[in-house]
């Protein structure tokens, strides 16, 4: 799994309860048991480099043509 949060990835790896994780309920740590069983692999990954961004953010439209690409999609205007 790509993250490009590295406190999300450090969270994930060593569950310390403090500030703000405190909270964090246990129904949310499935995917920190995942890592634990060896069934994922955290791996960070700049946000410029995020698929995901195309989904979540605003960004340029230098930025999502990147990354559109990067997903091996197409204008709809090149496709005739």
């Amino acid at each position: 799994m790509n993250i490009d949060n590295t406190s999300a990835i450090n969270l994930a790896k060593n569950p310390v309860a403090h500030g703000k994780s405190k909270y964090i309920e246990m129904r949310f740590h499935y995917l920190r048991e995942q890592l634990n069983n060896g069934k994922l692999c955290l791996k960070h990954c700049r946000s410029g480099e995020q698929l995901a961004d195309i989904f979540t953010k605003s960004v340029q439209i230098e930025v999502f043509k990147r990354l559109r690409n990067m997903m091996g999609l197409e204008s709809l205007s090149t496709m005739n």
